[in-house]
């Protein structure tokens, strides 16, 4: 299959074969390990301290914060580990507008008012119907009633993982509202605060919470968690790309180990470029080399090239004012 599914048109266009086109097109497939979480988080390979960080929260039921810079395999640690165990996972992607209800439930206040609105019988105003109109409500009122992420994991019949990715983006407010939460993991039904909700096993879930370091949490949230800063260095890089590679090479088939090899070395060199505002991560090199394979490139082109001219260069670089900065 050719790299070049989009080319120059023909001159005369009437000459153009669609359908043809239109088949190559039908026929791409990504790389395994960009379109299936579940079969990057196999190839996953964790270093020794990271797989420390995750035993320790398993045993002590503490929420594992992982920081680091962004492309480092902070969410794709929590795939790891709901792979590993074959358990469900349960995404809350925190937003600057996020709250800690966000993560328990959700309740469709708006829609609940349509119903209210439009739903006035008769039988409303009759004696005796207060008690009955009454449970009919709780009861619809539950159904705009939607469980996220923390409820789900507790509802589940077995083991969970609970992922809070990115939390830094959200208020400082968010991280201090949920201390009881992953203390005590339970917390009142929003309907009747007699009720308590907590995990159905009786065993915790394993909260996996995400930093890009763009702002300190607060020291009681910090306390209630493990800690574990994932590192960019040469062994992370190398780890990861041999092992989306495969033993058979097959995750990028058309380089050979030379051409990755010269591939994490012109990586790195990018990366040192002084005054970068966005440095290319591993996942952004793992994006290059899919491309860097269906493109057939070498390692003497790789090697042999400036860096401005490295093929795909827009995989790595994603600033304006960094590309200015290589030339």
């Amino acid at each position: 299959m050719p790299f070049e599914l989009i080319e120059q048109p023909p001159a005369p266009p009437a000459t153009h074969d669609a359908t043809a086109r239109r088949q190559l097109l039908a026929r791409r497939r990504p790389p395994p390990f960009l379109g299936s979480h579940h079969q990057a988080a196999m190839r996953y390979r964790p270093s020794d301290d990271l797989l420390l960080a995750l035993n320790m929260a398993l045993h002590t039921g503490s929420p594992l914060l992982l920081t680091g810079e962004p492309g480092t395999g902070k969410t794709q640690a929590a795939d790891f580990v709901s792979a590993y165990f074959a358990i469900p996972i349960f995404r809350f992607l925190v937003k600057s507008t996020s709250t800690a209800q966000d993560l328990m439930y959700e309740f469709d206040a708006v829609g609940y008012l349509h119903w209210a609105q439009s739903d006035r019988r008769p039988t409303d105003a009759r004696p005796g119907s207060g008690r009955a109109s009454t449970r009919e409500a709780v009861a619809v009122r539950q159904g705009f009633l939607h469980k996220r992420a923390l409820w789900q994991a507790y509802d589940t019949d077995g083991d969970a993982v609970v992922l809070i990715d990115e939390i830094d983006k959200a208020s400082r407010d968010f991280p201090n509202d949920l201390l009881h939460e992953l203390d005590q993991h339970s917390f009142p039904h929003p309907f009747d605060h007699r009720q308590w909700i907590a995990p159905r096993t009786g065993r915790r879930p394993l909260v996996i919470v995400t930093s890009n370091d763009e702002r300190r949490l607060p020291d009681a949230f910090l306390r209630r968690c493990i800690f574990h800063r994932i590192e960019l260095d040469e062994d992370l890089v190398k780890a990861a790309v041999e092992s989306m590679a495969g033993a058979d090479g097959s995750g990028f088939p058309h380089l050979d180990a030379d051409a990755r090899a010269a591939a994490r070395r012109r990586f790195w060199q990018l990366r040192e470029i002084p005054g970068l505002d966005k440095k290319p991560s591993t996942a952004e090199l793992l994006t290059w080399l899919s491309i860097l394979s269906a493109q057939r490139v070498d390692a003497q082109t790789l090697d042999g090239c400036r860096l401005t001219n490295l093929p795909a260069l827009g995989a790595l670089i994603k600033d304006a004012g960094d590309l200015a900065r290589l030339r």
